[in-house]
């Protein structure tokens, strides 16, 4: 085409390449963003579960029976999970060994917490289906309280 003043050029050479950079770039950025999604995801799970753990062993400390101390402990992990909303099935174990520790003698008792937090909806290639997360928090039972193993 040419014009008044001699050819009119119809366009720059680089008039597609912001198009193909964003096809280029999009799947990168989209693949930074599921990372931190599942960064923040397991972050969040983790402090939920410290959170249980700590919980658990509490309300354990201070049960007076080692099957009121596991009891309570359960419950406490689970009520504590289930509230911070953590979608996972968790496994509490909770140490009474030194229940049976004479009054006067230091003990405590210990709150297990392992949790696997999915991952797999985030369809990232290369993340792991799931990611178990642990915690484990110590309490220390009340020197003369008296305390039982039934």
């Amino acid at each position: 085409m040419t014009g008044r003043d001699g050819p009119v050029l119809s366009g720059d050479r680089e008039d597609g390449n912001a198009a193909l950079e964003l096809v280029v770039l999009a799947p990168v950025l989209l693949a930074l963003l599921m990372l931190v999604i599942a960064a923040g995801r397991t972050t969040i799970a983790q402090g939920a579960v410290d959170a249980a753990a700590r919980d658990a062993a509490r309300q354990a400390s201070i049960a007076l029976t080692e099957s009121e101390a596991e009891a309570n402990g359960q419950a406490s992990a689970f009520a504590a999970l289930r509230q911070d909303g953590l979608d996972c099935v968790p496994h509490v174990f909770i140490d009474t060994t030194e229940f049976g520790a004479p009054l006067g003698q230091p003990a405590q008792v210990t709150a297990q917490v392992r949790c696997s937090v999915p991952l797999a909806d985030l369809a990232l290639p290369g993340l792991p289906g799931s990611v178990m997360l642990h915690a484990s928090f110590t309490s220390p039972l009340d020197l003369y309280r008296e305390r039982g193993t039934g």
